[in-house]
């Protein structure tokens, strides 16, 4: 089984309730920080967000929710039966592992299972109260059968899904600002019409093979500010202005700033932020409801993914007040 039960019997997060009139909702666990050994990718990375938030002031811990696991019907919608039997059993080769570029644990199972729950939570609540936020997911190069690139499982495909599946969302849009093109989420929806993917990346990094999304702009290594958001503004308006979604999944990567390890464009810390803000307010125009994962982001000087995080959740906490206001206007 890959559900995660507590002593009691009750699957993590079961018996959370939220306050509508909270700034938001954001979703986390401390189990997303694994310990990976020396790496390029800073698991604490969730926790030092919330602990910037809560001590900023900007959010209390009444705001923050511990997700469920995804169940295995909702895993099964998207990784194939064999894959998830090899995650139970932990049987990864060593050539697995490098493709993976992580160190298959039983710790960093828990976290994937627990992550995609949480964006899939996220999602609902978003759905209810117009944006929502998870400290984790984004884990858009796991495919249906392998996980690849620091992915285990794809949250976000999972999340899709289960909504569809539940009949609530009918049709959904998913934004991928990561650095890196989105090559496990582009290749599971390749034949799905339900679902729409958008992607603003490096062209010329990993991955090396990027499946075709709806729409992909790869863009040159250096890419600024100003040419971003123009591309980013127009043809997300095209996208949205084309199409009725019920759900917009926004991956809102740090990795395209300027001081990161792994990425080679060149946004600033207020480019990002007005990034972040072009989306949850094109979407807000539009009655869209947004989940917020946080995806990559791997900056030199690891508190500079924090703020860039912490800035995108400021963020959506404007979108979301704007959009209540706007309500009872």
């Amino acid at each position: 089984m890959l559900h995660l039960i507590l002593s009691n019997g009750r699957f993590k997060g079961e018996t959370m309730s939220r306050d509508p009139a909270l700034p938001i909702s954001v979703v986390w666990s401390p189990d997303y920080e694994v310990d990976i050994g020396p790496h390029v990718f800073p698991t604490r990375k969730y926790r030092r967000v919330k602990e910037r938030l809560l001590a900023e002031g900007v959010l209390t811990e009444a705001s923050f929710l511990a997700p469920a696991p995804a169940s295995e019907e909702d895993l099964a919608r998207v990784h194939s039966d064999t894959y998830l039997e090899k995650i139970r059993r932990g049987s990864f080769s060593a050539a697995e592992e490098r493709i993976l570029e992580l160190p298959f644990s039983a710790e960093l199972r828990t976290a994937s299972v627990l992550c995609a729950g949480g964006t899939t939570m996220t999602a609902r609540i978003a759905l209810e109260d117009g944006a929502s936020v998870h400290l984790g997911g984004g884990f858009h190069h796991a495919f249906t059968g392998h996980g690849e690139g620091f992915c285990l499982l794809n949250d976000v495909a999972v999340a899709a899904r289960t909504l569809h599946a539940g009949g609530g969302v009918k049709r959904t849009l998913i934004v991928d600002l990561d650095v890196h093109h989105g090559n496990g989420t582009a290749e599971i929806f390749r034949d799905d019409p339900t679902v729409f993917t958008f992607s603003m990346h490096e062209e010329r990094n990993y991955p090396v093979v990027k499946p075709p999304g709806d729409l992909d702009l790869g863009l040159d290594r250096g890419t600024g500010d100003a040419a971003y958001l123009g591309l980013l503004e127009r043809h997300l308006q095209k996208v949205l202005d084309a199409h009725e979604f019920d759900l917009l999944l926004y991956l809102a990567g740090a990795d395209p700033y300027e001081g990161d390890q792994l990425g080679g464009l060149g946004l600033s810390k207020e480019g990002l932020r007005r990034r972040d803000a072009e989306v949850l307010g094109q979407a807000r125009m539009r009655g869209v409801p947004v989940a917020v994962v946080l995806a990559g982001g791997y900056a030199f000087d690891e508190e500079d993914t924090v703020e860039i995080h912490r800035n995108t959740v400021i963020e959506a906490i404007r979108a979301r007040s704007a959009r209540h206001h706007e309500r009872n206007a």
